[in-house]
């Protein structure tokens, strides 16, 4: 059994709050956008800093999250979207725990043979999601959060990361020095055959995840099964990279 440090909780099922259905409407700046929930037009938090063009189109029904909290600036998360018969998690806080959970569980794959783990760890200039620890190794762990998909190819980034491509140097330095070094996609929808990356949004990073992979750091993927009370990481899918 995995050993949970006491400062990450994980929640059995990362369920979701009572959602209450609206429609998205604009959005406003990088993370705040106005939806319609009965009638009336208010202000939510979009957890997610990534463009989400297709995603985020006027009329187009969404899930939200509401907060009883005098500190938050609206009382509203924009949690869910709905997008061609299925439903999209647009949390981008969500993968971590995702991962988490299912590495507790014992579901992935690649991790299995770890017994422990420490979160936001450093690694030379960079906080790396996870450090995972075995019996004979350790094995560092980015996770990233995946919501474009192409023709049923999940695709990642949507926009350029200078952060992403420093990460991904920072796995190639742990895979040099002798350690175990890993790439997690966490895709938050299951209509999805693969992994690429998206190149035309950012060649570098897409050039730098193909040199992360020649010198020997993990890509994986998986889906994640949407509902509106839970979501899980559910399927590893194939990694594309030519």
């Amino acid at each position: 059994m995995l050993v949970i440090p006491s400062d990450y909780r994980i929640i059995k099922r990362v369920r979701l709050p009572l959602l209450i259905r609206g429609r998205f409407v604009r959005r406003d700046n990088r993370f705040r956008v106005t939806v319609e929930i009965a009638g009336q037009s208010v202000a939510a938090h979009l957890p997610n800093s990534g463009r989400l063009t297709e995603l985020l189109t006027t009329g187009r029904p969404c899930w939200l999250a509401e907060f009883d909290d005098p500190r938050r600036k609206t009382r509203f998360d924009l949690t869910l979207v709905e997008y061609a018969d299925i439903l999209v998690s647009v949390d981008a806080r969500l993968p971590n725990r995702l991962f988490a959970e299912a590495l507790d569980e014992g579901r992935l794959g690649p991790f299995v043979d770890y017994t422990s783990f420490e979160r936001e760890v450093w690694f030379g200039e960079s906080r790396l999601d996870f450090c995972l620890s075995g019996p004979d190794d350790v094995c560092w762990v980015e996770v990233k959060s995946v919501t474009l998909v192409d023709d049923s190819v999940a695709r990642f980034p949507d926009a350029p990361t200078a952060r992403g491509v420093r990460h991904l140097k920072e796995l190639v330095a742990a895979a040099d020095a002798g350690e175990r070094a890993a790439i997690a996609f966490v895709i938050q929808r299951a209509d999805v055959r693969c992994f690429a990356p998206h190149d035309q949004a950012d060649a570098a990073f897409g050039m730098a995840l193909r040199e992360a992979a020649r010198a020997g750091v993990g890509v994986y993927a998986w889906t994640c099964e949407v509902g509106l009370e839970e979501i899980t990481i559910a399927e590893r899918v194939p990694v594309e990279l030519m």
